[in-house]
């Protein structure tokens, strides 16, 4: 059975992702840094489909907790997929008003941890240090491309990075037998909104995308497990957009 990790898998796009890849036959360890109810309520979804789950708390913003997180892995298994979901934004503000400590919070969490992740699996997966291959995919946002101005430029930076990141470590890793894609979403109905300080802002924004709705973390979810499985099996350093068609 291939063993998949995902962070910030207690919530929104991370906890779909975490039961459609058990579907898919993965045993799943979801990464959560506070809310452990969330957590074991998306483990219990997994097992009550006679899936298999393990919660592995810890803050992928800090280096230890990583290296605990993907020492604890290997107990498991052989990791053969690694998803950056982890993502986090603060009140909606214009760049007058941002000072560095929101800034760190930010690119701790979206960018630091997307890095040091990534460097773990690396060490693991790729065949020239005695690894099987695998596939990372991170979950960036539409804001990295539309900049979220008015609102969450930092944020949107953040994703600019992890676009970067996607691009160069695929090419540094695409000849050791990993695959690094990234996705893209959009207006997509997740409690992520709620802590920029506006729940109800894919409803406002819905009639501008050509879709005219919002989408839905299953709807992510399926285009990062698409990217995970062989039939991408030539797709590196690609991106997939789940925006509506904005």
């Amino acid at each position: 059975m291939k063993t998949i990790l995902i962070t910030g898998a207690s919530r929104g796009i991370g906890a779909a992702t975490a039961i459609l890849a058990a579907q898919r036959g993965y045993q799943v360890c979801i990464n959560y840094h506070r809310n452990s109810e969330a957590a074991e309520e998306v483990a219990a979804a997994i097992r009550a489909q006679g899936g298999t789950a393990f919660l592995l708390q810890g803050d992928v913003g800090k280096e230890e907790d990583v290296q605990r997180i993907f020492r604890a892995v290997d107990k498991i298994g052989p990791l053969h997929a690694l998803v950056n979901n982890v993502g986090v934004l603060e009140k909606q503000v214009r760049v007058e008003s941002i000072d560095a400590e929101r800034l760190h919070r930010i690119l701790t969490t979206n960018v630091i941890s997307c890095f040091i992740c990534s460097r773990e699996a690396v060490r693991r997966m790729s065949v020239k240090h005695g690894g099987q291959g695998g596939a990372i995919v991170n979950v960036s946002s539409i804001a990295a491309r539309t900049g979220s101005p008015g609102e969450y430029v930092d944020y949107a930076a953040s994703k600019g990075a992890m676009d970067v990141l996607t691009t160069g470590l695929s090419k540094e890793v695409a000849d050791e037998g990993i695959r690094v894609n990234g996705v893209r979403p959009g207006f997509i109905y997740t409690d992520i909104h709620a802590s920029g300080g506006e729940p109800g802002r894919v409803d406002r924004l819905k009639d501008a995308i050509p879709m005219k709705r919002g989408g839905k973390a299953e709807e992510v979810a399926e285009a990062i497990l698409w990217l995970l499985s062989d039939a991408a099996s030539f797709s590196t350093g690609t991106f997939i957009d789940i925006t509506g068609g904005r």
